[in-house]
């Protein structure tokens, strides 16, 4: 039908293009059979090395998840954030609210690195930055069972802007499970209590995603290389003397830097969830 005309033809192929889109959607999402991977995520980002430029590369990544999340449709809070001396950020936690937002995020989980010319240094020299992200479960209220004999509970003045309230009440909360020495913090909310029941959830999903990492180390009889702090490198970004960014377990690879840090991670994240388990 499309042999001889070629407005036919166009649009036979925009259909397939779409329909091509559409399958691969429905193919990725298959592919969340994990615990957990329904729900919704609490994203956490805190710079590495590199001072003020890792700091200033922390909240280059929080807009990228933030825009990847607005992208999808889903709804973001902050919920801790610690502002750097000169610029950027020392850490922040996101809570992301949308379908499957832990499933398709928590591939995201590790030590991002950035190589470009600093804009803080006056010869512009090459600079390397890292950021570590960590990926959490929003469980629900009824999942969260802590023994608060376990917990040290600290509560201190929100450093964010946030209004008079929280500028001059202690209503931030950090929570250490001792056992462990995990900590959880939030400081968002208006209330000391709210704050305290964001973090239990945050310090539970940090407890359960331990219990997991600790099983598949056992199964892989601890792979050489894995470590329990920073964790292993997953992804490169480069804006200079070249421009790429390039995921080290999937070797997807893109060639516009400016799009990925604008939210365009697809491509990413599901090669990560076609990896095998």
């Amino acid at each position: 039908m499309a042999k001889d005309d070629a407005g036919t033809a166009k649009e036979i192929d925009q259909n397939l293009t779409e329909l091509e889109k559409t399958f691969t959607h429905h193919e990725t999402a298959a592919l969340l059979s994990e615990p957990y991977d329904t729900y919704s995520a609490h994203l956490t980002i805190q710079s590495g090395a590199g001072g003020t430029d890792a700091q200033d590369w922390a909240q280059m990544l929080e807009r990228m998840y933030l825009r990847f999340a607005e992208r999808r449709g889903w709804k973001t809070e902050i919920e801790e954030r610690s502002t750097g001396e000169e610029a950027g950020i020392k850490s922040v936690t996101i809570k992301i609210d949308g379908d499957s937002a832990y499933g398709y995020l928590r591939g995201e989980g590790g030590v991002h690195r950035l190589v470009r010319q600093s804009p803080f240094n006056a010869k512009s020299l090459r600079q390397t930055s890292f950021a570590r992200v960590e990926v959490l479960p929003d469980l629900p209220d009824s999942e969260v069972t802590l023994d608060e004999k376990e917990l040290r509970i600290d509560t201190y003045r929100a450093s964010s802007a946030g209004g008079q309230h929280v500028n001059k009440t202690d209503s931030a909360v950090r929570i250490t499970h001792v056992p462990t020495g995990l900590t959880a913090q939030c400081q968002n909310e208006r209330s000391q209590g709210q704050n305290k029941a964001a973090a239990m959830k945050i310090l539970y999903g940090k407890l359960v995603a331990l219990a997991a990492k600790q099983h598949k180390d056992d199964l892989r009889k601890l792979e050489v290389g894995d470590t329990a702090a920073w964790g292993n490198q997953i992804r490169s970004y480069v804006l200079h003397p070249y421009k790429q960014v390039k995921d080290l377990r999937t070797k997807i690879e893109s060639k516009h830097p400016e799009k990925v840090l604008d939210g365009d991670l697809d491509a990413f994240v599901e090669a990560e969830l076609r990896l095998p388990s």
